[in-house]
């Protein structure tokens, strides 16, 4: 579901706004836990605070990365936006550029978000492709990234689904396995080149169905990789021509941030909203 920017300046223009939508968003529906009463909080004049008749006060930003952060919650919002409304991201240089922000501060909010991506544990199910790439540390070496001089990445792709996308020591057998059958569910069949790390899916159970690469076969009926392709696609021009660089260890976290925008691509919920959700999961820490 798409959320504009022209909406998104609607309904945020102030970080009191912001505030005001996480509280909202969390306890608005919810009675004091104090007291039991609905609709008895108001806003606390200069503070980040809700307090009740009885005296309970609630903090939304307590426990989330907003809190105690010198950066105004709007220049937090607007990160969010920028970072799930946009095919390839945004870098923390062009975000610097546009908030205003010095540039360790919009890196750090960058890296914050990136953290609220992370894909939660369920298995991928039904039916998956699954491939692996090399990432050079030199953009400008890229077309010689190879096993011995590259970062390993190994990416599980559902069809017309999630993606989940693994930054591993290593393509080989002992490491590719063990991911799929954390990853990937027993019943569901997993298709792949023919890639020897894969030829032990089989004798682990898995229905597993292959396209000969090398021998020009890229398309057999329902057996191809082109969703897993495609998003490497994506996730290589988006690294080096937005990022331009990646340090391997914030590899798995760049890593995140496209797989969640590949997986949240068909939600009805717009992602700016899903971020915002994952973080007010847990209670709301409180005072009297």
């Amino acid at each position: 579901m798409k959320f504009t920017i022209q909406e998104f300046k609607q309904k945020f223009p102030t970080s009191d706004s912001c505030l005001d939508y996480l509280w909202k968003m969390h306890f608005a529906d919810k009675p004091c836990t104090a007291c039991g009463l609905y609709d008895g909080f108001h806003k606390l004049p200069n503070r980040p605070a809700y307090q009740c008749q009885c005296g309970c006060q609630l903090y939304p930003l307590a426990g989330t990365p907003f809190h105690k952060s010198t950066t105004d919650l709007r220049t937090w919002f607007l990160a969010i936006f920028f970072m799930t409304n946009t095919r390839s991201g945004m870098s923390a240089l062009q975000f610097q550029r546009i908030s205003g922000v010095t540039y360790k501060t919009a890196w750090r909010i960058f890296k914050q978000v990136r953290l609220m991506m992370a894909y939660d544990n369920t298995q991928l199910n039904t039916d998956v492709e699954v491939d692996e790439a090399y990432m050079h540390p030199n953009p400008q070496k890229r077309s010689s990234a190879k096993p011995h001089n590259s970062q390993v990445l190994f990416g599980m792709v559902e069809r017309g689904g999630r993606a989940r996308i693994k930054h591993v020591k290593s393509s080989g057998t002992r490491v590719l396995v063990p991911e799929i059958q954390k990853n990937i569910d027993q019943n569901a069949t997993i298709y792949s080149d023919e890639y020897g790390s894969y030829r032990l899916l089989k004798k682990r159970g898995y229905l597993h169905e292959t396209v000969n690469h090398g021998k020009q076969q890229y398309v057999v009926g329902w057996v191809h990789t082109q969703n897993v392709e495609n998003f490497w696609s994506q996730f290589k021009r988006g690294i080096y021509g937005v990022y331009r660089h990646c340090d391997p260890i914030y590899l798995q976290h760049y890593a995140n941030e496209y797989a969640f925008r590949y997986s949240n691509r068909k939600s009805d919920t717009p992602m700016f909203e899903l971020i915002l959700g994952k973080l007010l999961s847990s209670p709301i820490p409180q005072t009297k």
